[in-house]
């Protein structure tokens, strides 16, 4: 609910909303903060769906990623009861369903092999009015992430740019997640390169001109997983920000001939092996300081030239504008996916 909330710009309908589903929740009742929310999301499901068949996707487009809001919101009143999770996973996946259906260029669910008993889905959606292989963002999302928000989060900015999306999670198919399966492999930066495999082989995809990007921008899984592929034109993620910052807490608790060991701070390993341009997005009040950052980011610099630093800062009291810093990011793809050759180490 507190997560709800600081998403959810102040005195607006959407907080409104929120508060007044807040107020039927009854404490003696333990089903009701289940069934309120549950509910919530249902109505602005079928409202979302109503728009889209009028004409106005957009509209309907955030309906559906506030209706996926309050399921979540559902999902956090209950433990582990399987039917209620089934039901919550089934309504988050038929706003992406809906939406999917509901556009010019109507989209795809596809499956992806990868382990030999544990395939991947995705979201595909082709370029609008494409007559040829056009380039491509894919979204690959953090472990543990679902990939329905990020569908119709980012489906706008890459269509407005002429631009396919494909979006993929680790949850595998259907309904049931298998993700608590292979959550503690050390292969999962795999699963990257089996989504690029896939991308590759579809002949409406143009295979030099694909790009890819967090689904929180700032992922070391997503940098991790790119290194020394050359078949990236260009990628949004952390470029190895995380790693360093590992390094650095750790060093703090070594001795000093054990931190001699250590590769030093400023040695951007991750970055030197990612051969493609870089964009490092970050919120101005996150997970690392922006002046960090920023000194960080000038000493990759020195292994790999194409890199960019951008700090999406917030007014004191109000969410990130996640629309517009998107809007950056699109922009920054596809000035890189036009046709400009790639880089090469």
């Amino acid at each position: 609910m507190v997560r709800l909330l600081q998403t959810t710009p102040p005195g607006g309908v959407e907080f409104a909303q929120c508060l007044a589903i807040a107020r039927r929740i009854d404490s003696k009742d333990e089903n009701s903060w289940y069934r309120e929310w549950m509910g919530s999301a249902e109505d602005l499901r079928a409202e979302a769906s109503a728009l889209a068949q009028s004409g106005a996707l957009e509209g309907g487009r955030s309906k559906w990623l506030r209706a996926i809001d309050y399921y979540e919101a559902a999902a956090s009143g209950f433990g582990s009861c399987a039917e209620r999770h089934q039901a919550v996973v089934a309504g988050i996946r038929g706003c992406a369903l809906d939406f999917l259906g509901a556009g010019l260029s109507p989209g795809e669910v596809v499956t992806i092999p990868w382990l030999d008993d544990y395939p991947l889905e995705a979201y595909f959606l082709p370029a609008p009015h494409a007559s040829e292989p056009a380039p491509i963002v894919i979204c690959i999302c953090e472990p543990g992430h679902r990939k329905e928000k990020s569908l119709l989060a980012l489906a706008g900015h890459a269509a407005e740019r002429g631009l396919s999306l494909l979006v993929a999670d680790l949850h595998g198919p259907g309904l049931s997640s298998r993700f608590d399966e292979i959550v503690g492999r050390r292969d999962l930066e795999s699963a990257i390169g089996s989504v690029m495999d896939y991308v590759c082989a579809r002949d409406d995809v143009d295979d030099t001109r694909i790009a890819v990007v967090a689904d929180d921008w700032s992922s070391s899984y997503v940098a991790r997983g790119i290194a020394l592929d050359s078949r990236y034109a260009a990628a949004v993620c952390d470029a190895g920000l995380w790693d360093i910052h590992e390094r650095v807490c750790l060093s703090r608790r070594l001795t000093p001939d054990e931190r001699a060991c250590l590769p030093g701070a400023s040695d951007c390993r991750v970055a030197r092996q990612i051969m493609c341009p870089l964009l490092v997005a970050l919120p101005g009040r996150g997970w690392l300081r922006a002046d960090i950052a920023t000194r960080l980011v000038a000493q990759m610099k020195r292994d790999h030239l194409d890199v960019t630093l951008k700090i999406f800062e917030t007014d004191r009291d109000g969410p990130l504008d996640v629309g517009q810093c998107n809007d950056f990011i699109f922009d920054w793809l596809a000035t890189r996916l036009s046709g400009q050759p790639r880089m090469r180490n």
